[in-house]
């Protein structure tokens, strides 16, 4: 087996795994989505996790829709010994990439403006949906058990809320769990908000982090390396 057949072979086994891990994960999005309630009963341990601050079912079936666009580019491009699928999966490896690096940036930049976005996306939600939309609700009290924490910022949030009106008091985890939470007990508790504890728990395992991170990105950049080797040497096979 020559060189070239072998970076071919490898390629297509790569990435027919990214292929079907897209596909894995765009079915758990999808069953996410119809039956969340069972997914979350499920998968409720992992919700000191940032997934479970956002819609987890959404970002499952995004994410396994890019990773199955890029398993099929790669693995056609390199089967089929096409120049354009193999430019179009290096295409969309590389605005990955730079798109993943800028976000690094502006994570570790401007952490604070990312703070001020989540907060005036997140905040009207929570004063809508917690204690009406039930899924929405669980995700949040699964977040705010594992993680001790409350709201967003903090107790604050649920001012004006619907679950507010409704009970007439703040939620448990505002209060260390200690009934009822009304706002003097809450304020003397001081709980921290959600995006704070987890931003900490980040910092915390900030190895972990960017052993993952970097990881990521080197087989992003051999994957680069590998597709364009391809595409330079199928002229001269």
């Amino acid at each position: 087996m020559g060189f070239f057949t072998f970076i071919k072979v490898m390629m297509i086994l790569f990435n027919l795994a990214i292929f079907l891990g897209g596909g894995t994960l765009l079915g758990v999005g999808i069953w996410a989505t119809v039956d969340g309630q069972s997914f979350l009963d499920i998968f409720g341990p992992l919700s000191s996790s940032i997934l479970q601050v956002v819609n987890v079912s959404y970002f499952l079936i995004a994410i396994g829709a890019i990773l199955l666009v890029i398993g099929f580019l790669g693995c056609c491009g390199a089967q089929k010994e096409s120049k354009c699928l193999l430019m179009m999966f290096f295409s969309v490896v590389l605005i990955i990439l730079i798109a993943e690096i800028a976000a690094a940036v502006v994570a570790l930049v401007y952490t604070g403006l990312a703070e001020t976005l989540l907060t005036t996306v997140l905040t009207p939600l929570l004063k809508e949906k917690y204690g009406v939309d039930k899924s929405f609700t669980h995700i949040w009290n699964l977040t705010m058990t594992e993680v001790h924490c409350c709201g967003l910022n903090n107790y604050t949030d649920f001012n004006s809320s619907s679950w507010l009106h409704e009970h007439g008091t703040y939620p448990a985890p505002c209060c260390a769990d200690v009934m009822p939470c009304t706002d003097t007990l809450a304020a003397q508790k001081n709980v921290t908000g959600c995006f704070k504890q987890i931003l900490h728990e980040i910092k915390t395992n900030a190895g972990v982090v960017g052993g993952v991170a970097a990881g990521i990105a080197a087989l992003e950049i051999a994957s680069l390396v590998v597709s364009m080797y391809l595409y330079c040497h199928l002229d001269q096979k």
